[in-house]
């Protein structure tokens, strides 16, 4: 009845009784104006009703629970209490949100809670949100922040009520506030912030990790929020149809019971006539990519096996987005991320991801895919070059610069030295991408390679340098059989790069005669110089060099296969020993002095 007078009581503003006069003019008894309506008063006594309510229920609920009507009254309550959210002022809303807050926290640590009351709670907060597209009164986001964050309370606090069913139905609510909040007039309305209803779905989304008991129920986590960085439709889409017919059944009921099917989770969600991801603001991404990749470093490892695939793909297409804007930070975030989530996958040890080795066979072979397809579009496609005429600042770009040598080295170190189980033709595709960012200076005409950028060619030479150390056998460790597949894929494009550079300086001095090199080419060609003298091949890796079959035989038999790469590389030195570089011609002399070592061959005299 209460709703009823609130709702039906007048909105016409009082004024005062007249107290008397003051220098002939009337003076009136003042009235707060949140007082100044009857339906204000009306709200207010509301209020005033629902924190007695939530008192009550804190205090003696284990009690309340023994009375003989106590069902219908609780069922009473809630409809009250969805009223008073739905159809109340802000403040009644507020307080009713509250009430129920109060509830769960107070008696759930207790133990005092059924799995049905928890359900009850969540009934009401799935109604309002689902109803809340359509809830356009001025105070609806504040309303909207409080039932999330009562949301997420619910969760934390009754986790060990949440079955399956109701976990679906919690990420279905999420999904569909994340859609409603949707609007591209309020994307970076102000400087550095995101709508309020936006910040509030980013402090509930931590508060959902799947407990133990739920523990199948990480991988529709993680696809439901790689959703919104992807740009595709969530596994959980309803149309809006649906939506509207669920609401008003439940209006008419005045109860609410609806469930998610697992195979909506687990299959492709069809695309609906707007795309979530497409409509994200850049700033609600950037904040939700550390939050995606936390969760998923948490989750069990047989969870993260189905999930890293979709997990490197959607932070790769948030990496992609550095060629559109190369000042936007969004990219540097994911870049961050991806090291993380990639550097960890690569140590997961096979035992620890399930019993069904086709299964993890099948989702492994998927995730190299995705990680070459990564590095092959960032490293190639913006790393060491000049993406933009708008010149950065010197801090931007030395920052930029040290990102991308830490994502070249994480690559190197992390990926392609301690991996044991990419396959081969992703090696190749991996140790290309390598090749091809070291090509980058070598590929360039005499003409402009001297305008090269210096951060431009510090990564190519990064990434040259990078290929000898995946070669070397000094850096073997204990993973050996697949450190040294890597060396065997890399060593015979590592010497037809050093054959390409070498000669591309040979021919670039002969067409300039007697004018000086650019410094580009001449550090290039002594960094290669430099690095052959010090690689040392192990057997297997020089086996797999391109040498006539008598020579690896005899360096086998001597013991001497170390530097069999550079009898491979033979002809190209012969013809730089009359170089006009002298530091090149002392190079050269020295690589000669290792080769005549290696064929154990000594001076007669």
């Amino acid at each position: 009845m209460f709703p009823t007078w609130a709702s039906t009581s007048s909105k016409d503003e009082w004024h005062g009784k007249e107290l008397g006069t003051r220098a002939g003019k009337a003076v009136h008894m003042l009235i707060h104006h949140s007082r100044n309506t009857a339906q204000k008063q009306w709200d207010e006594t509301i209020v005033l009703l629902l924190g007695g309510i939530a008192r009550l229920l804190r205090s003696f609920f284990p009690l309340l629970q023994q009375l003989s009507k106590f069902s219908s009254g609780w069922a009473i309550l809630l409809a009250f209490l969805k009223n008073s959210i739905l159809n109340g002022s802000k403040e009644v809303a507020l307080a009713a949100i509250n009430c129920l807050q109060t509830f769960v926290s107070s008696n759930c640590p207790k133990g005092n809670l059924e799995s049905s009351f928890v359900k009850s709670v969540l009934d009401i907060y799935e109604l309002v949100l689902q109803t809340s597209p359509n809830y356009k009164s001025d105070s609806a986001d504040k309303v909207k922040q409080e039932v999330l964050r009562g949301l997420g309370d619910l969760y934390v606090q009754a986790q060990s009520l949440f079955n399956d069913d109701m976990y679906l139905r919690l990420m279905a609510v999420m999904h569909l506030m994340i859609k409603s909040s949707m609007n591209s007039s309020d994307y970076d309305s102000e400087l550095g912030s995101i709508p309020a209803v936006q910040r509030g779905i980013l402090e509930i989304i931590p508060m959902l990790r799947p407990t133990t008991m739920l523990s199948s129920m990480w991988s529709p986590l993680l696809l439901e929020l790689l959703c919104y960085l992807n740009g595709e439709e969530s596994p959980l889409h309803r149309n809006s149809k649906e939506i509207r017919e669920q609401n008003s059944d439940a209006l008419a009921n005045g109860t609410k019971r609806s469930s998610v099917e697992q195979g909506h989770i687990n299959g492709t969600g069809t695309k609906g006539d707007t795309v979530v991801g497409c409509g994200w603001g850049i700033l609600f991404i950037e904040k939700l990519v550390p939050i995606m990749v936390n969760l998923f470093l948490e989750a069990p490892p047989n969870e993260r096996c189905s999930a890293s695939p979709q997990v490197i793909q959607g932070l790769g297409r948030c990496m992609n987005t550095r060629r559109d804007n190369p000042r936007g930070t969004l990219w540097r975030v994911s870049a961050e991320c991806f090291n993380r989530v990639v550097t960890d996958e690569v140590r997961q040890e096979n035992a620890e991801c399930g019993s069904d080795m086709n299964s993890y066979r099948l989702s492994r072979a998927r995730f190299w895919k995705e990680v070459a397809d990564v590095y092959e579009t960032f490293l190639v496609g913006s790393c060491g070059r000049v993406l933009s005429s708008d010149v950065p600042s010197a801090d931007s770009a030395t920052a930029d610069e040290s990102l991308e040598m830490t994502v070249l080295t994480v690559f190197g170190d992390s990926v392609l030295k301690l991996q044991k189980e990419a396959p081969v033709e992703v090696l190749q595709r991996l140790v290309n991408c390598l090749d091809r960012c070291a090509s980058r200076t070598g590929s360039l005409p005499i003409q402009t390679v001297g305008l090269l950028p210096l951060h431009c060619s510090r990564f190519s030479l990064g990434c040259l340098q990078m290929m000898f150390s995946l070669c070397s056998c000094i850096l073997k460790t204990s993973s050996y059989p697949a450190v040294s597949e890597t060396s065997k894929v890399s060593i015979s494009i590592l010497t037809k790069r050093c054959e390409v550079i070498l000669g591309q300086f040979l021919a670039d001095e002969n067409d300039l005669g007697d004018r000086p090199l650019p410094s580009v080419r001449i550090e290039e060609t002594v960094c290669v110089l430099q690095e052959l003298a010090r690689l040392i091949l192990d057997i297997e890796t020089a086996n797999a060099l391109n040498i006539p079959l008598y020579l690896k035989d005899a360096l086998r038999e001597n013991q001497s296969h170390g530097r069999a790469h550079l009898l491979s590389l033979l002809p190209t030195f012969s013809e730089l020993v009359v170089s006009r570089e002298p530091r090149v011609r002392e190079l050269v002399q020295v690589l000669l002095r290792l080769i005549s070592s290696e064929l154990g061959l000594q001076r007669l005299t």
